[in-house]
């Protein structure tokens, strides 16, 4: 059967680019994990085991969960597009890579004594996924984008062991550096007229503090007490800034995942009305 000529171009491009795909994710899939268990799990193992956290971290290591597996699957589906797959095959393909990727992690706490495997965090690698799935779905593009931020906290010294001793696994360990956005693109309900600047987008956030221990009491030993953070700001959309430059628009496509240092209106139960004039 002959090929009609768009038809054959994008056979080429399916036989080209999804081995060159296939390849370069299990690659960089593996020095992931690599990288993550030389950085996190040092210590002695056990048998596989399960732990219940959800009550633990005021529950930021499940917006990470979900931050990761959304960004995974977003990741997957347009490079699924980009390999010449349909847009229907790439989000059913691709949309679930973030829970795929993410849930062996669960192996790893599983068998360390001080963790254990987690069902609440398999829930929340399973809603990032979803909740990228949804969006594809519903409007082939995402509109409502999770991002993340993080800044250095006096609270690493006290236990660094666990929140991390350099300055890269305080990144992945110190929850009380993280904060994790929901952006609005707020253009893509507006009309064409609107005057309302496309990479101008209100954005959520929510993060915790005083979290050294997950236990009150020897939190409370150190003179600490947790709680949780909520707040209000606005967040710059890389993806609305136009450029010809493929290689900005790349850096832009990455850079994305993070929400930018901004003024930001915080509300927790200690302070109440917190006003930040620029908040990482």
């Amino acid at each position: 059967m002959l090929l009609r000529p768009q038809a054959a171009h994008d056979s080429a491009h399916l036989g080209r680019r999804l081995p060159l795909l296939a390849g370069g994710l299990a690659a960089t899939y593996t020095g992931g994990l690599v990288l993550l268990g030389n950085a996190w799990y040092t210590g002695p193992r056990t048998n596989l085991h399960w732990f219940n956290d959800l009550s633990e971290w005021k529950q930021l290591d499940k917006a990470g969960h979900f931050w990761g597996a959304f960004h995974e699957s977003r990741g997957a589906v347009d490079m699924l597009r980009w390999a010449g797959l349909t847009d229907k095959q790439a989000i059913w393909y691709g949309g679930f890579v973030g829970f795929l990727l993410q849930s062996p992690i669960e192996l790893l706490d599983g068998r360390d004594p001080a963790y254990g495997a987690s069902a609440t965090d398999l829930a929340a690698n399973f809603l990032g996924s979803a909740a990228l799935i949804g969006q594809q779905l519903a409007w082939r593009e995402v509109r409502l984008m999770p991002k993340y931020s993080f800044h250095t906290t006096r609270y690493a010294k006290l236990r660094p062991n666990v929140l991390g001793k350099s300055l890269g696994e305080q990144y992945l360990k110190d929850y009380n550096g993280q904060t994790y956005w929901l952006c609005a693109d707020l253009g893509s309900w507006l009309p064409a007229q609107s005057r309302w600047p496309k990479w101008l987008q209100p954005a959520v956030g929510y993060g915790a503090q005083q979290m050294v221990y997950n236990d009150a009491d020897s939190n409370a030993s150190l003179g600490l007490r947790a709680y949780r953070q909520y707040y209000l700001t606005f967040d710059v959309n890389l993806l609305r800034i136009p450029t010809r430059s493929k290689f900005l628009r790349r850096v832009f496509y990455v850079a994305s995942i993070f929400h930018l240092p901004a003024p930001a209106l915080e509300f927790n139960n200690r302070g109440g009305l917190v006003l930040h004039g620029l908040y990482w």
